[in-house]
């Protein structure tokens, strides 16, 4: 029994021991409290518990590392660069702290080799290193606090594993990939701005949002334009990446354009001239039904106003008429003609009777 419980310290004393040798290679120092740094490795996959109970892992931690490094990074881009703009400072302190480049810290550092988790979890969570970073600074902090964070920092990371002024000034275009990537597969890409607005110092701020097929993507806000669409197409490609059902629901989107276009219009345009515009009945008298219709259509109490005032017709008026329709119908009375062939005595007669008629 004794001797079992001797191989267990041994072996704890000779684990902690390599931890310590390994954290040394790492951060430059030796623990005070080695426990900070046993929970900033603890992944919470391995579901460990402490004697209360309560789960174990290193969220806590790496809580309160993104706000130590977000602090020391900004503290030393704002000495190195004398003179620049927020908007450069806030972007060149992005890309120290973004996750692909914690992630690749946590690499080359060994800080990965570290970490306690199930197999599952460290093959597939690509964040893994990265907050385990984070968490590795808020270890630090609580065993030595601001100064030995700033010096992790500033000799271990910036002096030997990162060039800060090449990254500062190197540009990943994003924007350009996506386009790239939306050529390539004839989606259509588009870059919405969905709010503008300046902040406290005067600075404009824009938030854009890629938009593929219709289908919104991910949205960010930069102190320029091109800084928010670089943003938001990097965002937008690291979902394309993680997301099948994004990819799904924009090549969705495509299938019913396209569709869209290819079908025929049924309906062919008629060709004929229309003369509508042509007001008929203008140079010839209107007809009687016309005329009747017009006055129906006249306003209230106009067609009456009209019927009041026209002219009547005078007695001798029509007299006059009647005759010269009887002196016509005398005038072209051809009752006397005939075609049929008269005798030489019906000749006489008729001569003697005009001679001869009037006396």
């Amino acid at each position: 029994m004794l001797n079992n419980i001797i191989d267990r310290i041994k072996l704890s004393f000779r684990k902690d021991k390599e931890l310590y040798s390994s954290l040394y290679q790492i951060i430059g120092f030796y623990p005070n409290d080695i426990s900070y740094y046993k929970m900033a490795l603890m992944h919470k996959s391995i579901m460990h518990r402490n004697k209360k109970g309560k789960p174990v892992n290193n969220e806590r931690l790496e809580f309160l590392g993104d706000a130590i490094l977000d602090a020391i990074v900004g503290d030393i881009v704002y000495h190195h660069f004398p003179g620049k703009r927020e908007g450069f400072l806030t972007n060149t302190r992005s890309k120290l702290v973004q996750r692909d480049t914690l992630n690749k810290l946590s690499q080359e550092m060994g800080i990965d080799q570290l970490i306690l988790s199930n197999g599952h979890s460290s093959s597939h969570n690509s964040y893994l290193g990265g907050n385990a970073f984070e968490a590795l600074v808020g270890a630090i902090y609580l065993d030595r606090g601001y100064d030995a964070c700033m010096r992790f920092m500033q000799h271990r990371i910036l002096s030997k594993m990162i060039n800060i002024d090449k990254l500062a000034y190197k540009e990943v275009n994003f924007k350009s990939k996506l386009l790239e990537w939306s050529q390539k597969n004839r989606v259509k890409a588009n870059f919405e701005l969905l709010k503008q607005k300046v902040d406290g110092n005067g600075s404009p701020i824009f938030d854009y949002q890629v938009v593929l097929e219709g289908v919104k993507g991910c949205n960010a806000q930069g102190y320029s334009k091109k800084e928010s669409q670089q943003m938001a197409s990097k965002l937008t490609l690291q979902r394309l990446r993680r997301e099948p059902q994004f990819i799904d629901e924009v090549f969705a989107a495509k299938t019913n354009r396209t569709k869209m276009e290819e079908e025929p219009v049924l309906t062919v345009p008629d060709t004929e001239v229309k003369t509508d515009f042509i007001i008929e009945g203008t140079m010839t008298e209107e007809p009687v039904t016309n005329r009747k219709k017009a006055k129906r259509d006249l306003p209230d109490g106009l067609a009456e106003v009209i019927e009041h005032n026209k002219p009547e017709e005078r007695e001798d008026i029509k007299t006059d008429k009647h005759e010269d329709k009887a002196k016509d119908a005398d005038e072209f009375d051809l009752s006397h003609i005939t075609a049929r062939a008269m005798s030489r005595e019906e000749i006489i007669a008729a001569a003697e009777s005009q001679a001869f008629g009037d006396q």
